[in-house]
């Protein structure tokens, strides 16, 4: 399928996996299984999935130069993921995070940035030939497991070159207008919405009015004018803040998780690389809602994203 590039910009880390009957509560000890350490973070999950799903993309980012940050390339590349703005940066560690998965499927995690605290907004408007990739058919997405001045400078660089900006504000925090007016797309989950709104308590397949508007207050008049709301099994809805409207839910199909690790990046994936492909965002998150299922579907994160092919063949 013609497509423009995905190009993500962001981090990479390496998941120490160990699954457990429940989560523990503070103070509390549990049994796990044994540790299993593999490729994610969620900039380069979003890298990978986009290139198994056969997309054009590109990562840019830093690993430290370990045993782990050598796996997290290797992993890029055998997606098919432009990786030569991957460095390794001598002396320094590659990220990691820690996971535990209950028996549910369901997911705790605490990140060490390690090297990718290092990606500076320096580095990205140095990545000339990165960014020089993009035009009006190309979307760049980010998170927030790098620097905001990181993020900033690819927003702006992308920006500059119409590519679309596609932000998924995880691990949530509060952003400004300088970074808001760059994109074009909000992406937030249920409990990110909530710490967006204010607003703890919604009907996440109910009247969105009092949602609608409390983003809208939230963003400004001069920020991101749609968001993407992703549901968990409910799927995902879309809000057109210009048009003071909530799509109806969009959802996803009934699968009994594995693991839900990195499903919400998968969603994010499949999002960008239809929007690169022409999709409009409706078609867009239909089709990125059935990746996300697909993914809970397996353990870990880039091992249980889905070809092409593999998408194609699936029957839930």
């Amino acid at each position: 399928m013609a497509s423009g590039r995905v190009l993500v910009v962001g981090s990479l880390n390496a998941d120490l996996v160990v699954r457990t009957a429940r989560i523990p509560g503070p103070g509390e000890t549990v049994a796990g299984s044994d540790l299993v350490i593999v490729p994610g973070g969620k900039s380069s999950n979003q890298a990978a999935a986009v290139g198994k799903l056969g997309g054009d993309v590109a990562m840019l980012g830093c690993v430290g130069d370990d045993g782990n940050g050598a796996m997290l390339v290797e992993s890029l590349k055998n997606a098919g993921v432009d990786v030569s703005q991957v460095k390794a940066l001598e002396g320094v560690s590659t990220g990691s995070a820690m996971i535990a998965v209950d028996d549910a499927g369901e997911n705790c995690i605490i990140v060490s940035p390690g090297a990718n605290g290092r990606l500076s907004a320096d580095d990205v408007n140095a990545a000339t030939d990165f960014f020089a990739t993009a035009d009006s058919s190309s979307v760049l997405t980010l998170c927030l497991e790098v620097s905001l001045d990181a993020v900033k400078a690819a927003a702006r660089n992308a920006r500059e070159r119409g590519a679309k900006v596609v932000l998924n504000i995880s691990p949530y925090m509060k952003v400004g207008a300088d970074l808001l007016d760059l994109v074009d797309t909000l992406l937030v989950n249920n409990h990110e919405l909530a710490d967006l709104t204010g607003q703890a308590e919604f009907d996440p397949l109910g009247d969105w009015t009092s949602v609608i508007e409390a983003t809208n207050a939230a963003l400004g008049a001069s920020g991101p004018r749609t968001v993407v709301v992703t549901l968990g099994a409910q799927g995902a809805r879309i809000i057109d803040l210009d048009a003071g409207t909530a799509s109806e839910q969009i959802p996803s199909p009934k699968v009994k998780p594995v693991d839900t690790t990195g499903c919400g990046d998968a969603f994010l994936a499949a999002f960008s690389f239809r929007i690169a492909a022409g999709d409009d965002l409706e078609q867009a998150a239909a089709f990125a809602v059935r990746v996300g299922a697909y993914a809970a579907t397996g353990e870990g994160a880039q091992n249980s994203y889905p070809t092409a092919e593999q998408l194609a063949g699936w029957t839930p």
